[in-house]
């Protein structure tokens, strides 16, 4: 069926999570930089300190000891760059053992039992984060239950919106950046991520009634500055829902069921991001990007 192989990468979350043993730590006092590209960036952010691979090429990091890769296939162009300049000690979190970003990494940590199939990747994020939260200390042991009860919450709600807002901050920041790439791959809608702060100073300009919104709620001075843009939005007649949030690893989770079900509504497979159509794959190839 259309969005089976997501559908299938999204439910086996849980069984993936539990089957993640990261015993290895990142060296104590350590200065540490996480780096990626698309969902592996956002999988950086939700880590820990984090560059993006081309702002790492750049020369644009900041200042560290230890680089951690995250690259799924572990093959990704500008991954590779961030690693053979980095001077440092090198860490990649992936799914592919074998690949060549792990033979350039001086440790490599296998988050998946295997490589995800579905392009619209969901289980591989969840478990690239995961493992980047163990290599820093954290117990990440419940998270397999966390998602468990996420995948069995309350949807939320498909509509007709052609205009998408994920609005973050602080710890959520990676969530919405991820959740709007997935309805924009998966579910091809025209999807926006804005920080909490920065949606309240221009960016409401360009925000009416037609644009669907979610303000990911945080806690102390975020949930608070959460709160003031859930009303901003409803002075402008949005449908804007603010939702609690708690681990990215969690959090992801209802927008990966919203991608889905958003995909199947309107008839479209997410499964392949559009790379099975044109012009879509001789976008791709002009780029000389040909790995997820």
């Amino acid at each position: 069926m259309a969005g089976g192989l997501t559908s299938n990468a999204i439910a086996s979350q849980p069984a993936w999570l539990r089957a993640l043993d990261v015993s290895e730590r990142l060296p104590a006092g350590a200065r540490v930089l996480f780096t990626g590209c698309g969902t592996s960036y956002h999988a950086a952010l939700a880590s820990g300190p984090a560059v993006h691979a081309l702002d790492a090429v750049l020369g644009a990091a900041s200042p560290a000891d230890v680089l951690v890769a995250i690259s799924h296939e572990g093959a990704t162009t500008l991954t590779l760059e961030a690693v053979r300049a980095f001077g440092g000690e090198t860490w990649l979190i992936t799914g592919a053992p074998d690949s060549p970003l792990a033979q350039m990494c001086d440790h490599v940590v296998v988050a998946t039992p295997e490589v995800e199939k579905s392009y619209c990747h969901t289980v591989s994020y969840t478990c690239a984060v995961a493992a980047g939260r163990a290599l820093r200390g954290e117990d990440v042991s419940g998270l397999a239950a966390g998602v468990e009860a996420a995948l069995t919450a309350a949807a939320l709600p498909v509509s007709s919106h052609e205009r998408w807002l994920l609005v973050g901050a602080g710890r959520d920041w990676p969530t919405a950046l991820e959740a709007t790439l997935k309805l924009r791959e998966g579910a091809h809608v025209a999807a926006e991520a804005h920080q909490t702060e920065q949606l309240l100073h221009g960016h409401l300009a360009a925000i009416d009634d037609s644009v669907r919104c979610f303000v990911l709620e945080g806690e102390g001075r975020a949930a608070e500055r959460a709160h003031d843009a859930v009303r901003a939005l409803g002075e402008l007649g949005c449908d804007a829902t603010l939702l609690s949030t708690s681990h990215p690893v969690v959090d992801i989770v209802q927008f990966q069921r919203l991608t889905v079900e958003l995909a199947t509504a309107r008839g479209v497979d997410p499964d392949l991001i559009r790379w099975d159509e044109e012009p879509w794959d001789r976008a791709r190839k002009a780029t000389g990007f040909l790995d997820p």
